[in-house]
């Protein structure tokens, strides 16, 4: 089976158009990881899409705090914005789906799904080898896909006692991977708010056969988004930060 790993699409309509459209044919199932609301002005387009679409999928932070079950003192002040204006638009349909998402999903043998971490499923950062070692800790199978960062990055847990984790960036268009025997903290990146430099929408495609991991990059009309935000009357600093991909 191929698996499409998305995650982060925080109600970036155009940024998912364009990833699913750039890996139609390449998978089979999808894995999302959570925050399909948030930051963006396409909320519940954004979960029709995926509702429709065979996979399954993780709660976020922001999809907990659009249900209530985080307060929104816990984010910023444009993310509480955005996130209390969706509380007020999500239909009662989407709303099911974001209820219908788990906290943490063991799909198949060696393979884990979370937002933040093993550790705490919808909340944790892993932003560094630091965090990484941590966090492998808990991780009851060798694989574990997650997101919450919007950085595209592999950890991979010491292969000998003693030696610390290994961080593996992911750069440019495209990339392939064989998966070790190693454990590993796989993230994906962010289909619609990257925070890595890059502005691009951001995906994993998974073979469980082959057992690689295949990375890529899409543009998208970030121009769309933005007026989108704009004539909502949305934050600057998230209508500008797109351009930016930070």
């Amino acid at each position: 089976m191929r698996y499409l790993v998305l995650s982060d699409v925080h109600a970036n309509l155009f940024a998912l158009q364009a990833v699913l459209e750039h890996a139609q044919g390449r998978y089979d199932q999808i894995w999302f990881l959570g925050d399909v609301v948030g930051y963006g002005p396409h909320p519940n387009e954004c979960i029709e899409l995926l509702a429709d679409l065979p996979g399954l999928g993780v709660a976020g932070n922001h999809d907990w705090a659009v249900l209530g079950k985080l307060e929104l003192d816990y984010f910023n002040p444009v993310a509480a914005h955005v996130l209390e204006w969706t509380r007020g638009v999500l239909t009662s349909v989407h709303i099911r789906f974001l209820e219908s998402l788990g906290e943490k999903i063991i799909p198949r043998e060696h393979f884990t799904l979370v937002h933040g971490s093993p550790r705490h499923p919808i909340w944790e950062y892993v932003l560094n080898k630091v965090d990484a070692m941590f966090v492998l800790d808990y991780l009851t199978t060798r694989y574990c896909f997650l997101g919450h960062t919007h950085t595209p990055v592999i950890f991979q847990a010491a292969s000998k006692p003693g030696m610390t984790c290994r961080e593996i960036p992911l750069f440019g268009d495209s990339s392939t991977r064989t998966l070790t025997q190693e454990s590993l903290l796989i993230n994906p990146g962010s289909v619609g708010q990257p925070r890595d430099g890059d502005p691009r929408a951001s995906y994993m495609i998974l073979d469980d056969e082959q057992y690689t991991l295949e990375h890529f990059r899409v543009e998208y009309p970030i121009e769309r988004t933005q007026k989108a935000m704009l004539d909502l009357d949305f934050p600057m600093p998230l209508i500008y930060r797109l351009s930016l991909g930070r």
